[in-house]
């Protein structure tokens, strides 16, 4: 009988907590591959103490330095304890291989997926992260501030119909690729890890954003991203 892993997974003040894309990657492969689960939640603020208390690995910033992260996962069936988001889906599909999120060898080229995913999105993130801000404790929004105003300099809330602009635009790319094949998933027919890298996000913005600007995104090419979070959802059992 597998024992009951667990997941970090970052606090918020919203319903359920679950908001953050990067911890909703896992959690959506867990209750795929109908693993039991459950979550530690830590507040954005205390991550990095958090982290190093249980032995966490920690990341490396593009400048080279060390920087902890959520998700990690706790795996006490193999004393396993891996960080970062796409590490934690390679380890799931390595160790629990039914219902594949990686069909057809399909790792290598979801990597790169990721990455391009990430790279269209980034644009346009700004609006997102002042939304993010209002859904955690003061002490969490202020460390968020000044680790994400690094890569992404302040004011979030400066270029915001520029920056929907660019996040549209993105979201246009994205459903050319989905458009290369038949069928609703990235794959065609067949449901893999890069459909759930794209729900992640639109998770994320669904629970951020104000009810118009989720309705804005939700009216993009036809209703697609919207229908594909539900369909996720759905797939991952947890609609």
């Amino acid at each position: 009988m597998t024992q009951t892993l667990v997941l970090y997974d970052i606090l918020s003040n919203l319903p359920d907590n679950n908001w953050s894309p990067n911890p909703a990657k896992p959690r959506y492969i867990l209750n795929y591959k109908g693993l039991p689960f459950v979550t530690v939640w830590v507040e954005y603020s205390d991550i990095s103490i958090a982290m190093k208390a249980i032995g966490a690995k920690p990341n490396k910033r593009s400048d080279g330095t060390d920087v902890y992260t959520v998700p990690v996962l706790s795996d006490p069936n193999t004393g396993a304890l891996i960080s970062d988001s796409l590490e934690i889906a390679s380890y799931l599909e390595k160790t629990y291989p039914e219902k594949a999120i990686f069909p057809n060898n399909s790792e290598s080229s979801i990597r790169e997926f990721d990455s391009a995913h990430f790279r269209f999105i980034i644009p346009g993130i700004k609006p997102i992260f002042a939304r993010s801000t209002e859904i955690m404790s003061p002490a969490s929004a202020k460390f968020f501030i000044g680790v994400r105003s690094i890569d992404v300099p302040l004011p979030w809330d400066a270029t915001y119909g520029e920056d929907w602009a660019l996040l549209e635009k993105g979201y246009n790319t994205a459903y050319e690729w989905y458009q290369k094949t038949d069928g609703k998933w990235f794959m065609g027919d067949t449901f893999s890890y890069a459909d759930i890298i794209v729900a992640s996000c639109l998770l994320w913005f669904k629970r951020v954003l104000k009810e118009d600007e989720w309705v804005r995104i939700s009216s993009w090419n036809g209703g697609k991203w919207a229908q594909l979070l539900v369909d996720v959802e759905k797939e991952c059992k947890l609609a």
